[in-house]
This record gives C-alpha cells, sequence and structure tokens, in this order.
C-alpha cells in the first residue's frame, strides 16, 4: 500500500496531508494565528477558585484563562494509564487518605504562580484544559518529572520487546521522583538512544525549572514541536513512502532532520515543482471540499448525513439510490449490509479529515441479523484503529444505532475554516416575508393603540418592501386610517431581511416596538 504525505504552506496556514493508495486519510490544518498548545508548559497565575466544583481558573498568557481540577493536580495513576495507554511497571503505594476529602484551597491560592500543562486545546470561549501532572514526550520516551510511575506502552505486544523494554527503564538512575514511559517507538531503539533521550528530556524539564524561577508573570516555558516535525516523524514511525513539500526552505528542513532518523526507515522527501498546486494535483482540495458537507454520497449508491447538535453529532446512513455490484436483487439483507460496511469505513475517514470530537451516533440501516449487526460493528472498530485520537465505541442497538465517543484534541475542521454567519446567526434560517409581514402588522398595531402618532413612515429591507406591496400595504394603511393615522413605506437595502423600523415623521425618529 503506497503512503504518503503531503506539506503544504501558505503565509498564514500549514497544512498536512496523509494519503494512503491516493486517497486522502488523515487531514490536520494549523494557522500561524491560532497555534495548538497541547503538550506546552506554562508558569500561570491563580485568577478564581471554584470551590464547590473543586476547580480553579489559571491565567497562562494565552487568551481565554484556562481549567484546572483537583484530579489533575493530585498524582492520579489511572489517569497516566489512559492518556499513555500504558501498563504500569513501578508505581508509589496508595495514598490511604480518599480522594474526596481533598480540597483544592489547600494545594491553590489566589494569585498563586503554578506550573501547568495544557492537555485539551481551548476551543470556541472555553480555555484550555490544564494539569499539573507534566509530561515531556521524547521520540522513544515519555519523561514524568513528578511522578515515579514507570511503564510500556500496550501499543507494543511483542513479548520480547516488553521484557526489554522494562529491564531498561528499571536500570534507569532518575530522581526518585521522575518517572518514565516507553513509547511505541521505542522498540526500534537501542539502550544507548534510550540512555540519550533520557538524558535530553531531564535537560529540558531542568531548564523549565529554571525559567520557571526566573519569570515574575504568566508565560510559555516550553512548547511542544510543529507541524512540519510532527510530520516527519509520522511519516518515519508509520512507515510512510514519500514525504513530499511545496515549500522549498521547509523542505531543505526536513531534509537536514531526516539525517538523524535515515536508519531506521527509507522515507523519500522530495520538493514538489509542478506549477499545478499540489493539493489540487493529487485532489486533496476536493477531498476537503467534500468533508465540509452534510451530505456525503458512497460509492454504493447509499449517502451519509451529519449533523450536529448542542450535545452530540449524529452520522445517519441512507440506502439512497444503491444499486451495481452492491445491490442483490435475491437478498435485499445483504445489499444493505454492504451499504453499511462501506459506510463503515467512510464514517471513519470522515471523522478523523473532519476531527469530530464528543459524543457520536451513528444510524446505520436496519439489518436483521444480529451476526450481519456484528460484522457492520467490527468493520467500524477496525476502520477506527488507525486513529490517533482514542476512541470508544458501544455495541449495536436494535434499531442500528452506535454510540460512540472520539477524543476532541483540537478545532474541528469547521471551526477551524468556518465562522458563525452574522446574518443568521448560525441557524441557517431566517423568518420568511411572510412571518415579517405578521410582525409588522402586531407592532403596527401596538403603535396604534398605545401610541398618538399622526404620520408614520415603515422601513423595511426592498425584498420585504416588494412582497408588502404585492398585498398588504393598501390594508396596513386601511388599518393607520381607522386610528385616524397615516402610514407611508420606504426601504433601506442595507437592512437585515427581518429587520423593520416604524418612524414617527414629525421628529423623524424611530419608535419602540
Amino acid at each position: 500500500m503506497t503512503k504518503e504525505i503531503l506539506l503544504s504552506l501558505d503565509t498564514k496556514e500549514t497544512r498536512c496531508a496523509m494519503l494512503k493508495q491516493g486517497l486522502l486519510y488523515d487531514l490536520v490544518i494549523e494557522r500561524k494565528s491560532t497555534q495548538p498548545l497541547t503538550g506546552n508548559i506554562y508558569r500561570g497565575r491563580v485568577m478564581n477558585i471554584l470551590r464547590n466544583i473543586q476547580s480553579a481558573f489559571i491565567d497562562i498568557n494565552e487568551g481565554e484563562n484556562g481549567f484546572i481540577h483537583i484530579d489533575d493536580i493530585l498524582e492520579n495513576a489511572q489517569k497516566f494509564q489512559e492518556m499513555f495507554d500504558l501498563d504500569i511497571e513501578t508505581a508509589p503505594p496508595a495514598s490511604s487518605k480518599g480522594r474526596q476529602e481533598q480540597e483544592i484551597s489547600a494545594y491553590l491560592q489566589l494569585d498563586q504562580p503554578v506550573l501547568v500543562q495544557v492537555i485539551k486545546e481551548p476551543i470556541g470561549t472555553k480555555g484550555a484544559r490544564l494539569t499539573s501532572n507534566i509530561s515531556i514526550a521524547g521520540r522513544y520516551l515519555v519523561l514524568l518529572p513528578n511522578s515515579p510511575h514507570r511503564g510500556v506502552s500496550r501499543k507494543i505486544q511483542d513479548k520480547s520487546s516488553r521484557e526489554r523494554l522494562k529491564k531498561t527503564i528499571r536500570a534507569f538512575e532518575l530522581p526518585q521522583e521522575m518517572g518514565l514511559i516507553c513509547r511505541t517507538a521505542s522498540t526500534g531503539a537501542t539502550t544507548d538512544m534510550l540512555v540519550n533521550e533520557a538524558h535530553e528530556l531531564i535537560k529540558i524539564w531542568e531548564q523549565v525549572v529554571k525559567d520557571f524561577n526566573r519569570a515574575s508573570s504568566p508565560k510559555c516555558l516550553f512548547k511542544e514541536s510543529d507541524l512540519i516535525k510532527r510530520s516527519l516523524l509520522t511519516a518515519v514511525d508509520k512507515k510512510f513512502d514519500r514525504l513530499l513539500v511545496d515549500d522549498y526552505k521547509t523542505y531543505q528542513f526536513c531534509k537536514t532532520l531526516y539525517q538523524r532518523y535515515r536508519l531506521e526507515h527509507p522515507l523519500k522527501i522530495e520538493f514538489y515543482r509542478d506549477k499545478m498546486p499540489m493539493f489540487e494535483r493529487f485532489n486533496v482540495e476536493k477531498e476537503i471540499d467534500k468533508a465540509l458537507k452534510k451530505k456525503i454520497w458512497l460509492h454504493s449508491g447509499g449517502y451519509l448525513y451529519f449533523e450536529k447538535t448542542e450535545a452530540m453529532h449524529t452520522i445517519d446512513v441512507n440506502s439512497g439510490r444503491s444499486s451495481g455490484a452492491y445491490s442483490d436483487k435475491n437478498n435485499v439483507e445483504e445489499t444493505l449490509v454492504r451499504i453499511n460496511l462501506e459506510a463503515a469505513d467512510e464514517i471513519a475517514r470522515q471523522l478523523r479529515l473532519r476531527n469530530v470530537g464528543g459524543l457520536i451516533i451513528c444510524d446505520f440501516i436496519d439489518m436483521r441479523s444480529r451476526k450481519n449487526q456484528r460484522r457492520v460493528l467490527d468493520r467500524l472498530k477496525e476502520a477506527m484503529k488507525d486513529d490517533s485520537a482514542k476512541c470508544t465505541i458501544l455495541g449495536m442497538s436494535e434499531f442500528g444505532l452506535v454510540e460512540m465517543t472520539r477524543q476532541r484534541n483540537r478545532e474541528s475542521l469547521h471551526q477551524t475554516l468556518f465562522t458563525t454567519c452574522p446574518y443568521c446567526n448560525g441557524l441557517g434560517l431566517i423568518k420568511s416575508h411572510e412571518s415579517i409581514v405578521i410582525d409588522i402588522e402586531r407592532a403596527l398595531k401596538k403603535l396604534l393603540q398605545t401610541e398618538c402618532r399622526r404620520k408614520l413612515r415603515l422601513i423595511s429591507h426592498p425584498h420585504v418592501d416588494n412582497y408588502l406591496a404585492q398585498n398588504d400595504k393598501s390594508h396596513f394603511q386601511a388599518l393607520a386610517t381607522e386610528f385616524e393615522s397615516s402610514l407611508v413605506f420606504a426601504s433601506n437595502d442595507s437592512f437585515h431581511l427581518n429587520q423593520f423600523e416604524f418612524h414617527c415623521m414629525t421628529h423623524d425618529q424611530p419608535l419602540e416596538t
């Protein structure tokens, strides 16, 4: 299987596209105006303590204040296991004091300087999620400066490799309060490589501590690798065949950086020279446009329909106009299963491209056979295995519904590229002309009955004014005459389609309606 990474750089944006067999498989977009914060370490200042929810807000000098819960202050072995998907080799004895008895005020005070790390990106108006359980990730290892846990990633399944790595990290001489985690890439590393990286990570931590003590206000003390370096390491780790870059300076940087890893994997790094933009040449732009739409057609003729609510994302699978190789006239159930199987693959791909996070409900086409339901569910789980975000998938209900969660690690594709429409305020709907005319009539009656106005002017958008001219202007004028008033009409093309105003012609002032 041919695997490629495309790196496209513009003045304000860097895009990384991962292709498998020529098809867009994953997409990451970073903008210079909104650099990712996850993994960054900060000197922060406590701004507010909420004792009722055992949390605090921390100023880290990144716009919105960050949020930290007491569970992210106390040492938590289970959280480390979940975060790094590892089996802990060595851990301290459990505290006898119940966690529920801990009070956040015993650890944090207002205006106190604190050392924190971002574990979840700020999204919308929500600030970054923070932790005081610091971790510094390297190529093969993760250093835990204030947690004595030592472990090996569960993704390393080879028993001999696991035992070798366990013995290696047991033998490391570290300060008693420090721990180490062996990442998946460590399977191909020698003991010397692991020792050298451990020393590098300790030096980074020592520099962080020095900078923290020198600083007098909130600031960033350590930044995670940028998208370019992460893309190169991904290409080496995941055994990609080629890295294609459309910026010459970045191409040279990647060639230089790759020299450190050239013995691990033979990666082709090439400079893209064609006149046609790289993302157009490889059909990536069309796939991005497709990922921004609600409706996705499948090769079988079925389609997926994506919808977002406040609480969750929903994906509806429909048979559409299925025909051809996917259609079996003698076995309708098998036809539906084939559509669902294709849908499961496409759902997993679209979730990666759109970077959808949170609760997700997939509504597959109903199947009678439990065996077929298991086939579709297993296909979905298999397709989600390669997702870098942590996913939890529950069983399929009798109605064909599958509940799942996907880790929200950064803004979704829609949040990155779009902003709320100022015209409809994100609803996607505005009132019809008829509804506005009804509102105008109610406002007019209110004014005529409560205000003693002899002359009135109604100002509306030209489209609404034209609609009024068809049936309603004479009716409104007659209504005004009943109350011994007069009404004239005017239009203003700067008005919103749903906006209208009544003015008193005597003083030419807008009236409260």
